[in-house]
């Protein structure tokens, strides 16, 4: 750790007790939604009902994507635009785009939005000096964050976070995270860390493959123990959102972060069977139910049998069969499993995917690790790999990462801020 907790929010955070606190007090009680129990406030909500205060005389540029919305489903940038307690002067968009028009791998480039006239900045697979150099282009003095994380280190959105912030410290901004809830919990880190050897835009720094964190909370966790330096960082913590909620209690509607993630379900078993990315099977893409579908040509029944028989906790496998309209065996047949998670409380992703990877291998001949590796990427190191490949079973893949796991819970404690 390069900095305490306590001396980092000191030195670089002392604004946040004096300009987010007067949001909670202005911020209405949440309201109940109807068999849904309490609905969170997010951090937009209270920098909203408190006049924009935390930006006044700034001008304002904002890191954001199709997610970043109201409760009433208006973007944020639209909302800010027309409110003149706010000078907002720039928008900057990640991977797929501030609009959400571009698919995996893809942005919008440099732009002006046809709704506002604002002007839209590319910050896809920038970082350092590059995107510094943006921020000082913009002009802005603040740089504000607002994207839905869906809690697996290798969403890129978390490590947008994390080049703006090394970028605008650069620069010389101030950098404000509005914060939103981690739609599968903040109960529990789960799965590998990744070591630093394996850092790529899908995974930066060593946290957990299911961080169980929201992004203010990783805001905190970076400032403090990765950037080279810490920037002036401010956040605007939720109202009402505990650690135990699932995103379909909190009454906020669920706008896709990314095309291929369509709804709170696909999140809740993302940061395990994303690590299909790793292999030639396909994790669903070009389907209804990505990351729920999986699949090869040559894979029968046997796959959804043998996972059924490793008893893992909250989930039943259905034998399926599907023909991608894109990514992998596109407009070809394969057969394979669907995930039916009965239990989400029980469920534990990380370990489903390792499961399911060892029964793909058992009971497919063909199955293969992509060439270049790319599951060491997607699991921070080579131990999953490996472990797989001399026939380990579950217990004893998810038993080789414990050790690093503890460690970084035990990191992770100092920045949470929910209970």
């Amino acid at each position: 750790m390069r900095l305490s907790r306590r001396t980092l929010l000191a030195t670089t955070t002392a604004a946040m007790a004096v300009s987010a606190a007067p949001a909670q007090a202005a911020a209405a009680p949440p309201t109940a939604a109807p068999g849904r129990g309490r609905r969170p406030a997010t951090g937009f909500e209270r920098l909203a009902a408190d006049g924009y205060a935390l930006l006044d005389g700034q001008r304002v540029g904002v890191v954001t994507n199709p997610t970043g919305i109201t409760r009433d489903a208006r973007h944020i940038v639209d909302v800010m635009h027309a409110d003149d307690r706010v000078e907002l002067t720039a928008v900057f968009g990640p991977e797929h785009g501030f609009r959400g028009t571009a698919q995996a791998g893809g942005s919008e480039g440099r732009h002006d939005d046809p709704a506002t006239g604002l002007p839209v900045y590319d910050t896809y697979l920038k970082s350092g000096q590059p995107l510094a150099d943006i921020f000082t282009a913009s002009g802005v003095d603040t740089v504000v964050f607002d994207i839905q994380d869906v809690g697996a280190r290798f969403y890129t959105y978390i490590w947008t976070l994390y080049d703006c912030m090394e970028a605008a410290r650069l620069a010389g901004k101030r950098f404000v995270v509005l914060d939103r809830p981690n739609p599968v919990t903040g109960r529990a880190a789960l799965g590998p860390v990744l070591h630093k050897e394996f850092a790529t835009f899908v995974g930066r720094e060593p946290i957990s493959q299911a961080h169980g964190m929201t992004v203010a909370e990783l805001a905190l966790l970076f400032n403090a123990e990765f950037l080279t330096a810490p920037v002036p960082l401010e956040t605007v913590r939720m109202k009402g959102w505990k650690r135990s909620d699932f995103y379909d209690t909190t009454g906020l509607p669920w706008v896709p972060p990314s095309p291929n993630m369509p709804t709170p379900e696909t999140a809740l078993v993302y940061s395990g069977t994303c690590l299909f990315e790793g292999t030639n099977l396909s994790e669903g893409r070009g389907t209804t139910r990505p990351f729920e579908l999986l699949g090869a040509e040559g894979v029968d029944g046997g796959w959804a049998a043998a996972a059924n028989g490793l008893g893992l906790a909250g989930v039943h496998f259905r034998e399926a069969y599907f023909a991608p309209t894109f990514s992998k065996f596109q407009g070809r047949t394969v057969g394979g499993v669907q995930l039916h998670v009965h239990d989400r409380e029980a469920f534990d992703p990380v370990r489903t995917g390792i499961g399911l990877l060892i029964t793909a291998r058992r009971v497919w001949s063909g199955f293969a690790w992509r060439p270049d590796h790319w599951i060491d990427r997607l699991t921070g190191s080579t131990l999953v790999r490996t472990m797989i490949d001399a026939g380990a079973d579950t217990d004893e893949v998810v038993g080789g990462w414990q050790r690093e796991l503890a460690a970084f819970r035990r990191t992770r404690r100092d920045y949470l801020l929910y209970r």
